[in-house]
């Protein structure tokens, strides 16, 4: 598993790769981008990755593939168009994760040189991170109201805002 992020990206060559290189690239690796700034850390994606594989090992999953089902979780949603919307890359998206899930090294490095290249920049694991402007999109996002962080925070808000978003990864499996 590969999760990492890039800074400076634009939309269109996301988007390029999507429809063309994905496949491609796709021998035994799903592949997975999210918008950097409703990602809280590294461990939100984490999370729901292995959610998602939980879910195809129990066959609980709600979608086709790997990559679409670590959306959902990641969202903490169970449709598609709501998991896109909520932290899908968009044409304003300019901080990007990604995910590259594969049994194989070897096929999940060759992916990451390949969406590298087509990105033109090099990844950057620091949009992973929760800064405080992302802190405010994320609590947007996710509905994490006061009195939660209230119950959670104990002097902590970034890590009180990462567990109540992993939190809600994990309720995405009891919403049947």
């Amino acid at each position: 598993m590969e999760i990492t992020g890039y800074t400076n990206i634009e939309f269109y060559k996301a988007e390029i790769f999507l429809k063309t290189n994905r496949k491609q690239t796709r021998q035994n690796v799903d592949i997975q981008l999210f918008d950097a700034e409703l990602i809280a850390t590294h461990d939100h994606l984490y999370f729901a990755v292995l959610s998602a594989l939980q879910a195809f090992k129990n066959k609980t999953n709600f979608s086709k593939s790997p990559a679409m089902e670590t959306m959902l979780y990641a969202s903490a949603q169970r449709q598609i168009q709501k998991a896109i919307i909520r932290v899908g890359i968009k044409p304003q998206t300019h901080k990007m994760a990604l995910v590259i899930v594969g049994d194989d090294i070897k096929q999940i490095e060759t992916a990451l040189k390949a969406i590298t290249e087509s990105m033109g920049t090099e990844p950057d694991e620091k949009v992973l991170e929760l800064t405080k402007n992302k802190e405010e999109k994320i609590k947007k996002n996710f509905e994490i109201t006061d009195e939660e962080l209230k119950i959670f925070e104990n002097g902590e808000q970034k890590k009180a805002i990462t567990n109540l978003v992993i939190e809600r990864v994990a309720l995405v499996s009891t919403q049947m």
